[in-house]
């Protein structure tokens, strides 16, 4: 499942570094040292910033900001899906089975939190 975010960011230079300001995320700030380091940059702080959220803020148009006249503005795109897959962690939780289930997949030697997690995902993605 693709889940690709389209946001602004303005684009500053600083002495060496290059300033990213994403202006419709909250806390959207940080910096590169290049103009395409700053754009790597800026789809992370995207990703940390969007990736436990259900719903996103609509992004702004070109009319809708002031962009200072030595700034760049330009859009970013950031593939929700695949960060999340790359940055991953994973948490405990406790399910209830059939235990002659249990035991066959003990058994087999089957991951019941590997079959879980992609039967999930499948669901999630119908």
């Amino acid at each position: 499942m693709q889940e690709t975010v389209i946001y602004p960011v303005i684009l500053h230079k600083d002495g060496q570094f290059t300033l990213v300001t994403i202006p419709d995320l909250p806390g959207g700030f940080t910096q590169g040292d290049d103009e395409l380091d700053a754009i790597h940059m800026a789809q992370d702080a995207i990703g940390n910033l969007l990736a436990d959220q259900a719903t996103y803020p609509p992004a702004s148009t070109p009319e809708q900001l002031t962009v200072p006249a030595d700034d760049r503005l330009v859009y970013v795109a950031t593939d929700l899906a695949a960060f999340r897959r790359k940055y991953t962690h994973t948490v405990r939780r406790n399910i209830t089975l059939p235990a002659y289930l249990n035991e066959l997949a003990k058994q087999r030697g089957i991951n019941v939190s590997a079959v879980a997690t992609a039967a999930l995902s499948a669901k999630l993605e119908q």
